[in-house]
């Protein structure tokens, strides 16, 4: 049987730290798949014109891009470079919700996410959001300072 792990990155220190800890986790685990998430903080709820919500579905899809060869792609390689089972997740949506879904849908047990952040990721993952995730996720989350 395969263990899934989520780790969420952010494109910063904190989140290398905590792709660093579910890396040695992975080493101890005999089958072991690491999904590396990067979610983009979006709301749905704007009201926008069709010109204006075309604009922001290139931009979304844009950002996705970035996320995907900047942060998630260099890990991904890394890992399997390593002999890691590993696959990139980019998502828009709330943090905490997306990091809880993303690891639901891909059968993950448990959630890696790092502690403090240079660009603001603090504020999202350390403020409503990491109590949100912590509180409220389907498996164990693990916080990496």
């Amino acid at each position: 049987m395969t263990v899934r792990i989520t780790v969420g990155l952010d494109g910063t220190e904190t989140g290398e730290r905590a792709l660093s800890f579910a890396r040695d986790l992975a080493s101890r685990i005999e089958a072991c798949e690491l999904i590396v998430a990067y979610v983009i903080e979006w709301s749905p709820f704007t009201f926008q014109t069709a010109e204006e919500n075309d604009k922001r579905h290139k931009r979304r899809e844009e950002e996705i891009q970035i996320a995907t060869s900047r942060v998630v792609s260099p890990a991904v390689k890394a890992l399997t470079d390593a002999g890691f089972n590993a696959k990139g997740v980019v998502q828009h949506g709330d943090v905490a919700e997306t990091l809880n879904r993303i690891t639901t849908e891909h059968g993950a047990s448990q959630i890696i996410v790092g502690r403090v952040s240079n660009d603001g990721f603090t504020k999202r993952i350390f403020g409503s959001s990491t109590q949100n995730l912590v509180m409220h996720a389907d498996v164990p989350v693990t916080v990496v300072g």
